[in-house]
């Protein structure tokens, strides 16, 4: 080794040695460059404040732009005010940053902290006078921070990578107000938002309005409608799981419903049918021209959809138990995994003002269901938070005895290609051993859905509060579940 290549060789070692790791997002100073971040692009760039870039940037700033080449700070700040805060410019430049991006490391000197290296990938958005919003472009970004006078100051800045992206969709989810123009382009109120990754809830986003005027908050009631159903399911699978109930016991020993007592393949009806949809009843009674429950094909036969079949498990279930449908949600659901914000019925203690109100498409409210008694179907209030923590409950299989897991899972009957219904899920086959279970809700004014992937962790939840919620959920699975996500659809569409 020559001494050329030694000393190149111990510049690089001193070098890297001064970079410690990444830091985390709980640490005082990743949110102190955070704040630096903020007050650089929200304040100063996004607003044209001349004043606050001057007073963010370092006498000595050093510009280097993959397009427009190298900026000093006085070239820097004359291209600000006479480019992109021309007071002729008829549009409006805003960037957002892309927050899972940011990576931030502190260089040390002698055990102090005299720089930071930020990391990061940012988004470009132009708006026309009276026009919406549109992503142009995407760029990543080194930028190092060094403190001059007790003042984290900007020193480097390196933006490289530019990618125009006129009119695409692409990461525009990763920037709420981006996500809040779509929302208002597509007449959605409200959107509830929880992101899994790692099998842990990562992400709770609640964006829009609640009531007119007044945005929604991140603990945001829901009727949830449909997505009642897998809690009902996991309540009974706990109990199966405990030893106190049965999986395929016939449910007469306990119930029988009138309208079908005189017909014998009531007999046959166990909470596997119930939860697999396989009893033969209509998906609710009023349906039929005489209002009455009944049989419209031989239980275990084939799939039909039934809000009913789980009504009569709950019923089954109260006379056993001799407690509320409610009250076993409560003890082994609710309370194991903290859902203080879930109810099956509306009481004194549902917080009316955290409500998100049913909305037509055109605009017009729905009377809001405030129920008395569970039903173990339909209308279930919750949150993302709350709803979010059971999907993961419910992909690890926590509180479940590893063959009733299994029963879960298992492809009881077929729906479509590559769908079937377990106990409570859906199930889709992703090929390859993998696979998604998936539950939807719809009702007037609700439109709401969630995926888990237990093989990979990851998970969505979307809620929405509107008669064409449904309209928003392919880009959103497409976005969030990447490859997965886009098996999921190509399965829907054929």
């Amino acid at each position: 080794m020559t001494k050329y290549t030694r000393f190149i060789l111990l510049f690089f070692i001193a070098f890297f040695s001064n970079v410690h790791a990444q830091i985390e997002k709980t640490d005082a100073l990743y949110k102190t460059i955070m704040s630096r971040d903020s007050l650089l692009f929200s304040v100063g760039f996004n607003t044209c404040n001349v004043g606050q870039m001057e007073n963010i940037l370092s006498g000595q700033l050093e510009f280097y732009h993959d397009k427009d080449g190298f900026s000093d700070k006085t070239k820097f700040m004359i291209d600000f005010k006479n480019g992109l805060c021309r007071p002729s410019k008829t549009y409006k430049v805003r960037r957002a940053l892309v927050e899972k991006s940011t990576e931030i490391y502190p260089m040390y000197k002698e055990g102090e902290v005299y720089a930071v290296i930020q990391n990061g990938t940012h988004l470009f958005y132009e708006k026309e006078t009276n026009q919406p919003e549109n992503l142009t472009g995407s760029a990543k970004f080194t930028h190092v921070w060094a403190k001059e006078n007790g003042e984290w100051k900007l020193k480097r800045s390196l933006s490289f990578d530019h990618q125009a992206k006129k009119g695409s969709d692409e990461n525009a989810f990763e920037d709420d107000q981006a996500i809040e123009n779509w929302l208002k382009a597509n007449k959605i109120p409200t959107l509830g938002l929880g992101i899994i990754e790692g099998g842990e809830l990562k992400q709770v986003k609640v964006l829009g309005e609640i009531k007119k005027g007044i945005s929604a908050p991140y603990n945001t009631y829901f009727n949830v409608a449909s997505l009642t159903k897998p809690v009902t399911a996991m309540v009974v699978l706990r109990l199966i799981s405990l030893g106190k109930w049965k999986l395929d016991e016939p449910l007469d020993v306990y119930w029988t419903d009138p309208d079908i007592a005189s017909d014998s393949r009531h007999k046959k009806l166990t909470t596997r049918l119930i939860l697999s949809h396989q009893t033969g009843f209509p998906n609710w009674r009023w349906m039929s021209t005489d209002k009455k429950l009944n049989f419209q094909f031989e239980p275990g036969t084939q799939y039909q959809y039934s809000g009913e079949g789980f009504e009569y498990l709950r019923k089954a279930l109260e006379k056993k138990f001799k407690k509320t449908l409610e009250q076993l949600a409560r003890e082994l659901i609710f309370l194991p995994l903290q859902m203080k914000d879930t109810n099956y019925i509306w009481d004194q203690n549902t917080d009316e003002s955290r409500f998100a109100i049913g909305y037509n498409e055109e605009g017009k409210p729905y009377p809001t269901e405030k129920n008395s008694t569970s039903n173990a179907a339909d209308d279930l209030h919750t949150t993302i938070g709350d709803y979010g923590n059971f999907m993961v409950s419910v992909m690890k299989g926590k509180g479940l005895n590893p063959n009733v897991f299994q029963e879960m899972i298992k492809k009881q009957v077929k729906i479509k290609e590559n769908i079937y219904f377990g106990l409570g899920l859906s199930v889709y086959d992703l090929g390859n051993g993998d696979y998604a279970l998936s539950h939807s809700g719809a009702d007037p004014g609700t439109r709401c859905i969630a995926f888990v992937l237990p093989k990979s962790g990851k998970g969505l939840l979307i809620f929405t509060n509107v008669d064409n919620g449904y309209k928003v959920y392919e880009k959103l699975v497409l976005h969030y579940l990447g490859e997965e996500g886009r098996k999921i659809t190509e399965i829907e569409h054929k």
